[in-house]
């Protein structure tokens, strides 16, 4: 076994690996760009070394920059995690020339499954159904259209390499096939660096089931069952499980078996994912290959926890020539498993990723059946060079029921403040009941988006409670003493007045509504006089911020607030609710200047734009597009109406904030 591993990636991944490699008493190398000088993985390696500046292409993509970290540090061996160089092939070829050890399956085996037109060749040519479409070699446009007219509508343009839902577009019409296939290719260029497309045939409501192998040099391979990633948005996987709910004993059998045999086929080498369509889920579902990943997926905790076995271990062990450390039949399946991504992304907002410092996180870590995965902490900032993910947030149990109530409870003590989160709409797909009874496929988020968007925020009147409590005890704190009467009034710093109990008066703007509490200070308590009630508060604040409260000596509630600045972020009882704490002696402030105007929603790179000043537009078109976080944001026009001005081009850096485009309306 090597004993120096340099790991050629950041954040979760990175510090996961970590803990294997040091679990297994071996020495880990970190490597980071100038945005991650201080990052949790940095922080947790043995050591660490710069690769560059903060864009990926020069740091985290570097191959040169990584190969000299690797021989400045002495590394034996490179782990690329996920992402990033992790399917590479020239990369894999590069550590090896360079007489390292990639922990990985052979650039062969990468190549030939990192093209899903190939692959797809291979699982036809190894009896593996997939799904009709276009594999052809022409890339031209022409070609691309006659094809999708022979294969009908709906369907979906997929980029050739890479994965994640990026450079995918579902068309529905003719009429939309050009913009789709120039936006698909152009996505897969930057993500990928490789514009090539396939077509497929639209599968209406399919499940998303994938099978976790393994294999050695010594030709022995292995599944370790199956996961199903049907719950989605915008082709990425949001909940992953297993095993798969539903499915026949016949369907996993046949699903274990194919993907066994196409790893076979090419003499797979280490962790891999091979990924099908799934129509149905008893005796008569059917099946199709749609790709194979060549690494070790985001969701491997899933398959960790109901086998009871480390993958990254696995890895290591077989790229350093250890034979598996199990055969098929020695690899049992223990109860439920089900993964949530917690990412920095605002559901209400289309899911547009959220940057800037986590102000405080706090994670469930610790519960019974419940582990996390992440690579930031408090202070850390969510940065627009990489994805927005900040842990994954995993629970097991017995059971299906047993392990959905876990995670439910487990997101519910799950705090990030500082950025937008999606917590409460995993939360809200958790306690679904088409969630619950097993009933989803691809299409489950579209389907009830509503429904899990739409959750409240904390009850205004536990919110200005907890607010103001925490307020007036930061108020009544007392500072160290100073020589004196250590018990004379005139040093309290409360709401104490030489002529009786003073009163305190808090203005909290609740969106768009401004709320004034007014504050008596008694024994031992507070009374508050709210809107529409007067309610009497006492309590206390823990060392670590909890809040306990009990309100008109009749109910006891629990909460935290987090100050950020103005804003007062309250959150109870699994549910969030933003305040901002205004001077009461200054006038409300005037309606946000500008609203409605086109501006960037996220710091971003302009990588299209299809309008010019004079051009009158419809509601809906598309103006311009972003990129950011590894993902395009398409501008469009809110309404009807005139572009006056366009500020920027392609190529362009913009900042959150800055107009876009000046816009008229008719």
């Amino acid at each position: 076994m090597f004993r120096r591993l340099l790991i050629a990636n950041r954040g979760e991944i990175a510090c996961r690996i970590i803990r294997t490699v040091r679990r297994m008493g071996l020495h880990s190398i970190a490597v980071y760009s100038d945005a991650d000088r201080d990052a949790m993985h940095v922080a947790m390696a043995d050591e660490a070394y710069r690769l560059g500046p903060p864009p990926a292409a020069e740091s985290y993509l570097s191959e040169a920059a990584i190969l000299e970290a690797a021989r400045q540090s002495g590394a034996q061996a490179v782990h690329p995690g996920y992402g990033f160089l992790s399917e590479n092939a020239g990369f894999a070829d590069a550590c090896i020339e360079a007489g390292l050890i990639f922990v990985g399956p052979s650039a062969t085996a990468i190549r030939r499954m990192g093209s899903k037109i190939e692959s797809k060749r291979i699982a036809e040519a190894a009896g593996i159904p997939v799904v009709p479409g276009y594999n052809g070699v022409s890339q031209a446009r022409s070609d691309l259209k006659a094809a999708a007219a022979e294969l009908g509508y709906p369907l979906v343009i997929k980029a050739d390499a890479g994965g994640g839902g990026r450079g995918m577009r579902v068309v529905r019409d003719a009429a939309a096939f050009d913009a789709a296939l120039e936006g698909a290719s152009r996505e897969a260029k930057a993500a990928f660096g490789d514009g090539r497309v396939l077509l497929e045939r639209y599968v209406s409501h399919p499940r998303h089931v994938e099978i976790q192998v393994f294999g050695d040099a010594s030709g022995n391979l292995v599944h370790l069952f199956e996961r199903d990633c049907s719950v989605q948005r915008r082709h990425q996987k949001v909940l992953e499980e297993s095993p798969a709910p539903g499915l026949s004993d016949a369907l996993r059998a046949g699903l274990g078996r194919a993907a066994v045999e196409l790893a076979a086929s090419i003499g797979y080498t280490g962790a891999g994912t091979v990924e099908f369509i799934v129509e149905g889920g008893g005796d008569a579902g059917a099946f199709y290959f749609l790709e194979m990943n060549t690494r070790l997926q985001v969701e491997h905790p899933v398959t960790e926890m109901v086998t009871g076995l480390d993958l990254v271990e696995w890895q290591l062990r077989v790229a350093a020539g250890e034979d598996l450390p199990l055969a098929q039949s020695q690899i049992r399946c223990r109860g439920h498993a089900i993964e949530a991504r917690l990412y920095a992304e605002n559901p209400r907002r289309n899911f547009l990723p959220s940057v800037g410092p986590l102000v405080h996180l706090s994670l469930p870590e610790g519960s019974a059946g419940i582990r996390v995965d992440t690579g930031v902490r408090t202070g850390d900032d969510v940065s627009r060079f990489y994805d927005p993910m900040i842990a994954k947030v995993v629970a097991h149990g017995d059971d299906r029921e047993t392990a959905l109530n876990r995670l439910e409870r487990a997101l519910g003590a799950t705090e990030a403040v500082g950025v937008a989160t999606n917590r409460e709409f995993l939360a809200a797909i958790a306690a679904h009941p088409a969630f619950r009874e097993g009933g989803m496929d691809t299409a489950f988020i579209d389907t009830h988006l509503e429904a899990l968007t739409g959750h409240a925020a904390a009850p205004i009147v536990d919110a200005l409670a907890l607010a103001a409590f925490a307020e007036l005890e930061s108020r009544t704190a007392a500072p160290p003493r100073q020589p004196g009467d250590p018990h004379s009034p005139w040093d309290r710093i409360d709401a104490w007045r030489h002529f009786g109990r003073g009163r305190t008066r808090l203005r909290f703007r609740d969106g768009e509504k401004l709320v004034t509490v007014r504050a008596m200070t008694g024994e031992g308590h507070y009374m508050l006089g709210l809107p529409d009630r007067r309610i009497r508060v006492s309590g206390s604040v823990g060392a670590d911020g909890a809040i306990r409260l009990l309100i008109d000596e009749s109910r006891r509630i629990g909460g935290r607030v987090v100050a950020d600045g103005d804003a007062r972020h309250v959150l109870a009882d699994g549910r969030e609710r933003r305040l901002v704490l205004e001077d009461p002696d200054t006038a409300p402030s005037a309606s946000e200047a500008g609203a409605g105007m086109l501006t960037a929603p996220l710091p971003a790179t302009v990588t299209a734009v299809h309008v010019e000043a004079g051009l009158k537009v419809s509601r809906g078109q598309a103006l311009i597009v972003l990129e950011a976080m590894k993902m395009e944001h398409v501008i469009a026009a809110p309404r009807d109406g005139t572009v006056a001005r366009v500020h920027f081009r392609a190529g362009d850096q913009v900042e959150e904030g800055a107009e876009l485009i000046t816009f008229e309306e008719r």
